[in-house]
């Protein structure tokens, strides 16, 4: 198959990175996303037994890619849940209000939105599905130095 020289080789919508998550439920965690964060569906498609085989979302100016936990259909390891290696960075205009948004949409909140040495305002909130957002609002361009002097103050001056 020749690739057209005039396809753009990432999608109109989409980023070079695009998040795509294995979820337990999948349909209800759409649900969940356009309840806290205002996510916009874009495309749904079943797969076997009733379950999401993708679906496209856009939160804000991005897309994120999902499906239903797969594992077993395809005998792939099952999907984990809990205190995963990463979070999920949002940037929105209002973090505190977003934050509030996710908990009414049945997020717990693990770091509560403050202000942070390198300008943000920033907190954490898990969703109930496992996954955990990183809610930031930008604040302040500061330079590398500032930033530093600012972590030692937040930390102690021993702080390196």
């Amino acid at each position: 198959m020749r690739m057209s020289t005039s396809v753009n080789p990432i999608p109109p919508g989409f980023h070079s990175l695009t998040l795509h998550l294995n979820v337990e439920g999948a349909a209800a965690y759409i649900d969940f996303l356009k309840n806290a964060f205002g996510a916009v569906e874009i495309s749904r498609s079943p797969g076997p037994g009733g379950k999401l085989m993708h679906a496209s979302l856009k939160i804000g100016d991005s897309m994120l890619m999902l499906n239903d936990d797969l594992s077993q259909e395809f005998g792939m390891p099952p999907a984990v849940r809990g205190n995963l290696p990463f979070h999920i960075n949002l940037y929105v205009p209002d973090a505190d209000a977003t934050c509030a948004q996710a908990v009414a949409a049945g997020a717990q909140v693990t770091m509560p939105v403050s202000d942070q040495f390198w300008g943000d305002r920033y907190g954490h909130v898990r969703d109930p599905f496992g996954f955990t957002w990183a809610i930031a609002t930008h604040k302040e361009d500061l330079t590398p130095a500032e930033i530093q002097e600012r972590m030692g103050k937040a930390f102690g001056a021993g702080h390196s």
